[in-house]
């Protein structure tokens, strides 16, 4: 534990990591209050949940939506260039909120606070990712468990202390706490440019070819992942909430949730704490099949209390499965578009979950809680198959890449032969359906990183 905790330490130690890890974290506590938020300031103010739903979907779909397309902007241009527009823009949306009195203002002025919101995590992953390249690469995986800490964090104090707030009458204090974290946070990550990952089109040589484009079946793939993830997250946020309704136990809803989440929090801990060495393929195979097997359990509780136990066994997957993710994002992506990776995982994610919500919702309306809960193991399901075709696709490829790198050392005959038609080279990369030549790059199947 002492050596494991050093690495945390280490990573921490490196010149200008805590400064922006910090700052980014700080604002990630903002971005987590803000969708709540909203609900609680528009319902206070209008009285309807109507426009108040309206407002947070707004802002949440354009999140969603535009997000990673301020971040091909960031991957262009540079975090310090981007950034501050996007705060003020962000800023003035938000006032623009909690000075309007016409609702169809103000959802109007949530979407675009929502289409502007720096995209935090994303560049604070970027960040890792560009210090730690070369000899410390190996180290990407404490990093991104900090990273998941720091977010699973964010996603547990935010709504209590918007929660708290709203209950006392000041949703605007809540809103402006939310504000005041994200574009302080934001400014203190712009002014840090020793540890920001150069522009695109400052890279030497840098054009836009299939390496940097995230249109591949490596990507692709990953987002599909990271969609399935948030299937999972969809459908606990609904089916707790209407188990322990239906269970005349409403409060246990959050008891649960506060559970899982300090049960990711130490798991995700735990997982970053020492370094190992299965692939991080085959470690995501692991934790999918864990996730999809103590899912099973959700849908069989008889009680609250043996839901919670549930959640809180199967919450122990999440953490090193988002941490992996984000592992083989950068390893399968081109440094000049991983920002951009990164904010479309998130997206996925989202998208995900709000389809399985809408979906948990109707089926706990039509079956009960315990039939929406059976959603959760379909997922991890989903989640599992997903990440057995990637392992399996990285398995096929790679000994092709060996004996290309074989033949490139050899004679140009064996190159050709490696690559000639009829091979047994030829034949493996058309069984994998071109998945080789697509992916641009091996990072995602070796060692090796692209760019």
């Amino acid at each position: 534990m002492p050596r494991a905790a050093t690495g945390y330490r280490s990573l921490l130690r490196t010149p200008g990591a805590a400064a922006f890890f910090f700052t980014a974290a700080a604002g990630r506590v903002g971005i987590a209050m803000t969708g709540l938020g909203l609900v609680w300031l528009l319902h206070a103010r209008t009285g309807s949940y109507g426009t108040a739903g309206l407002a947070a979907a707004g802002f949440a779909l354009a999140e969603a939506l535009v997000g990673p397309q301020l971040a091909r902007l960031v991957d262009r241009f540079g975090q310090t260039r981007v950034l501050p527009f996007c705060l003020l823009a962000h800023g003035a949306a938000i006032a623009g909120v909690l000075a309007s009195t016409i609702p169809a203002a103000q959802i109007a002025a949530a979407t675009c606070a929502g289409a502007v919101v720096p995209q935090l995590g994303a560049l604070s992953g970027a960040r890792w990712a560009h210090l730690l390249r070369g000899e410390r690469a190996g180290e990407l995986p404490t990093a991104f468990a900090l990273e998941s800490l720091a977010n699973a964090t964010a996603f547990l104090l935010g709504p209590v202390l918007v929660t708290s707030l709203g209950a006392v009458g000041d949703a605007a204090l809540a809103s402006a706490i939310a504000a005041g974290l994200i574009l302080g946070g934001g400014a203190a990550l712009a002014a840090q440019r020793r540890t920001a990952p150069r522009p695109a089109r400052e890279r030497a040589g840098h054009t836009r070819t299939a390496r940097t484009t995230l249109l591949r079946p490596a990507f692709l793939l990953l987002a599909l992942l990271n969609l399935a993830i948030g299937l999972f997250f969809g459908t606990m946020g609904v089916s707790v909430s209407s188990f322990a309704t239906r269970h005349g136990v409403p409060g246990a809803a959050a008891a649960i949730t506060a559970a899982a989440g300090l049960s990711g929090l130490l798991s995700g801990w735990v997982y970053g704490l020492r370094r190992h060495r299965a692939p991080a393929r085959r470690q995501l195979v692991v934790a999918s099949a864990y996730l999809t097997g103590a899912a099973l359990l959700l849908p069989l509780a008889p009680s609250a209390i043996w839901l919670g136990v549930a959640v809180v066994v199967t919450e122990v997957a999440v953490p090193p499965t988002l941490v992996l993710l984000n592992v083989l994002t950068e390893k399968a992506v081109h440094p000049a578009a991983l920002t951009q990776a990164f904010t479309w995982n998130n997206s996925a994610s989202a998208a995900g979950s709000a389809v399985a919500a809408s979906l948990a919702g109707r089926v706990a309306d039509a079956w009960g809680a315990s039939a929406a809960l059976a959603q959760a193991p379909a997922a991890g399901l989903v989640l599992l198959g997903l990440a057995l075709v990637l392992s399996l696709a990285a398995r096929q490829a790679n000994p092709v890449m060996r004996r290309c790198r074989s033949s490139q050392q050899g004679s140009e005959r064996r190159l050709g032969a490696c690559r000639g038609p009829g091979s047994r080279g030829r034949a493996t990369t058309e069984r994998i359906g071109g998945l080789l030549t697509s992916y641009g790059s091996p990072g995602l199947f070796s060692s090796e990183r692209p760019g």
